[in-house]
């Protein structure tokens, strides 16, 4: 069940994560979204392996956030660059 939670508020960071991210968006809601989950997901599993967090609460909330922030900001720069080729 807790990984239905990450699952469910990837969603909700992802959304979250593209609004506070400058310039124009490449990439759609689906993208976006997507980004939002794997983001969660990755932090969820590298925060608490190393104790940064619990399973719940505003830091591990934060943290899905940032994840997802600079998975999109990965996304901007790998999309720009093939956009120049």
């Amino acid at each position: 069940m807790h990984w239905l939670w990450v699952f469910i508020i990837g969603l909700v960071v992802g959304l979250i994560a593209k609004a506070i991210m400058p310039g124009k968006d490449p990439g759609g809601f689906i993208i976006t979204a997507a980004l939002g989950i794997v983001g969660s997901i990755l932090s969820t599993y590298v925060g608490e392996k190393l104790g940064l967090w619990g399973a719940t609460g505003l830091v591990h909330f934060l943290g899905s956030i940032g994840g997802a922030a600079v998975l999109l900001a990965i996304y901007h720069f790998v999309s720009k660059r093939n956009a120049a080729s």
